[in-house]
């Protein structure tokens, strides 16, 4: 992911009131009037309060909440299908609610494309004329267009099946369809409202597999909406929490999980399957592994000290040989041992809990090395730091 620090999208100080006369409204929703006493003084619906936020280039920005909460309503916004009562979006800078009828066209064609919960696919075209229809309605030659829509759909698994309609199609095949021809037209940014909800457990989670694979090759810049908030952890760089139309959190899923604003988003992360959720580099410990780099076990001797919990990491030329404890170095001196290692266990820091609890599980209490991309210690997992990980906050009170 590109961590520009130039956001490419920006949403300030956005509203959206619902009603006959919305502008008449938004000074008592900037004074802070709930949103039953505006429906009820004045027959209006506060649809966004005050929304905040920007989007990092290449990232997968999800937009969570239950339904009610705004998080459809605001995502219209970013390709101004609905324009905000007040407020600016910005793109790559410039704000689009200045653009031409003509612009706004062509800034809907060639910047963002749109994936929406129930396909929206056009029943009398097959499949093929459907993928390729954005690049079609572009002026782009059939030859041309029709190439790219069935590499799209090779791409999202859909081969052989360019002469087909929608309606023989699973719910599923009609999904991918649907993201081949998001895909198709190489906008950069992909606006996905709700795109797997439809569909059933196992095909969703295979479509959310399948749009991970695609980001790593594709490094689109795409804002997810859901109210599941599995989908939102497990798709998520950054994910955004919406409650009655006003942001209520902003975080990496880590954050929404390990450190809940409130008691709104600690209800919803207390039921999630934190060993699924949760990376080793989220709960880490990064400081003080005493990582020992020599060629012998006999030049261990003078770093390990007389305290059980001592721990050394052995490494040789900057590659991990394993634990080595007190216990198990005198072990190894009084020939009861052909090495002075306690083990030679390690996991990854992009790893998750769930992954290495096995791992955990066969070493005792020892400190588990954790190992960078590079293969370099980054740090230390501990039992303890997996059971602060997996267990909820008010547990631990």
């Amino acid at each position: 992911m590109d961590n520009s620090t130039s956001p490419l999208i920006e949403i300030e100080s956005l509203y959206q009131i619902f009603g006959s006369s919305p502008k008449s409204v938004l000074p008592k929703v900037k004074q802070g009037m709930s949103k039953s006493d505006v429906l009820a003084e004045t027959g209006h619906t506060v649809g966004l309060r005050d929304i905040n936020l920007s989007v990092k280039r290449g990232e997968i920005f999800v937009i969570m909440g239950l339904s009610g909460s705004g998080k459809s309503t605001l995502i219209r916004h970013f390709n101004r299908l609905i324009d905000p009562t007040a407020g600016k979006i910005k793109v790559e800078g410039d704000d689009i609610l200045t653009l031409s009828a003509k612009d706004l066209v062509e800034f809907r064609r060639h910047k963002m494309s749109m994936v929406f919960q129930h396909f929206g696919l056009m029943p009398h075209r097959c499949v093929l004329d459907n993928v390729g229809y954005g690049l079609s309605i572009k002026g782009e030659k059939r030859e041309s267009w029709s190439e790219k829509a069935k590499e799209w759909l090779e791409t999202v698994g859909l081969e052989g099946y360019e002469d087909q309609y929608p309606s023989q199609l699973s719910g599923g095949q009609q999904q991918r369809v649907g993201l081949a021809r998001a895909l198709c037209t190489d906008a950069e940014i992909l606006l996905m409202d709700e795109a797997f909800s439809a569909l059933d457990p196992l095909i969703r989670y295979d479509m959310q597999s399948q749009l991970i694979e695609l980001q790593k090759r594709l490094h689109k810049t795409i804002v997810f909406i859901t109210h599941d908030l599995d989908e939102a952890l497990r798709l998520g760089d950054r994910i955004a929490v919406l409650k009655d139309g006003e942001m209520v959190q902003v975080g990496t899923p880590e954050d929404i999980i390990l450190n809940p604003i409130d008691d709104y988003v600690r209800d919803f992360a207390k039921d999630v399957n934190r060993a699924k959720a949760l990376k080793v580099s989220h709960v880490m410990n990064t400081q003080g592994q005493d990582v020992i780099d020599c060629h012998s076990a006999d030049d261990l001797k003078a770093h390990l000290t007389s305290a059980e919990d001592s721990t050394i990491i052995w490494t040789k030329d900057n590659e991990l040989q394993g634990v080595v404890t007190p216990n198990s170095f005198a072990t190894f001196e009084s020939g009861l041992s052909k090495t002075p290692l306690l083990h030679t266990h390690s996991v990854g820091e992009q790893d998750y809990l769930q992954d290495v609890l096995p791992i955990a599980l066969s070493t005792s209490n020892s400190a588990i090395p954790v190992l960078n991309a590079e293969s370099q210690v980054a740090g230390t997992l501990t039992h303890l730091e997996l059971a602060n990980a997996l267990s909820p906050k008010e547990l631990e009170a």
